[in-house]
């Protein structure tokens, strides 16, 4: 049995979704120290200008070694709505956005307390939008040894590290997005940028 360790991370990038398929069973790390700038609550989408970072504000907690687990979602700026009309004004124009934007938008209206849970139903969410099932369990204790099936993640998929030289088994397949004219096409970027642009076709590009 292949297992993956995985931090918690809003709107992962497409890397993050291959661990979910490839693997029999993903734990995700709760017991980790809370960090800013990483997926734990940023995802990275591409807009008419390129990529663009969208990161949720969290409550500074008291304790500097404060668990993922306890982090809370602070209502600082107005954020939902900031990033619901990013993620309008840079897909709607996909083939796909108006097929998913039901599913996606009662994130931005409904206030959740943690941002493991906001993180973790937006996962499982776009599980069942694409097709994947993983076996998915929250951690119980912070684990700093593995055995010879276990492969820890948690911090090799971050957005200040070049997958090529962290993830060695992980290659970006090209796919239609649409500003790739403008841009190239963005590797890596949030798993919903392939959602809105590949629709059903999204659990073949993850699986190549």
């Amino acid at each position: 049995m292949k297992i993956a360790y995985l931090s918690s991370a809003y709107l992962a990038p497409v890397e993050y979704y291959t661990k979910l398929l490839d693997y029999d069973k993903v734990f995700i790390e709760q017991h980790d120290h809370y960090m800013k700038q990483t997926y734990r609550n940023r995802c990275t989408i591409a807009g008419p200008e390129g990529e663009l970072a969208l990161s949720i504000p969290t409550v500074k907690p008291e304790n500097p070694k404060c668990p993922m687990k306890d982090i809370r979602i602070s209502d600082h700026g107005n954020w939902r709505h900031l990033h619901w009309n990013a993620i309008e004004s840079a897909y709607n124009s996909t083939p796909f956005f108006e097929y998913y934007k039901d599913d996606f938008r009662p994130f931005y209206e409904k206030k959740y307390e943690f941002l493991a849970d906001f993180n973790e139903e937006l996962c499982r969410l776009v599980c069942q939008l694409t097709d994947i099932d993983p076996v998915m369990e929250r951690t119980t204790e912070y684990k700093m040894e593995f055995t010879a099936n276990e492969v820890d993640f948690r911090e090799a998929i971050h957005p200040k590290k070049d997958y090529r030289q962290t993830d060695p088994e992980f290659t970006p397949r090209p796919y239609y997005q649409v500003f790739e004219a403008r841009h190239g096409f963005l590797p890596n970027l949030s798993i919903i940028d392939l959602l809105f642009n590949m629709g059903p076709e999204s659990l073949l590009v993850l699986k190549k």
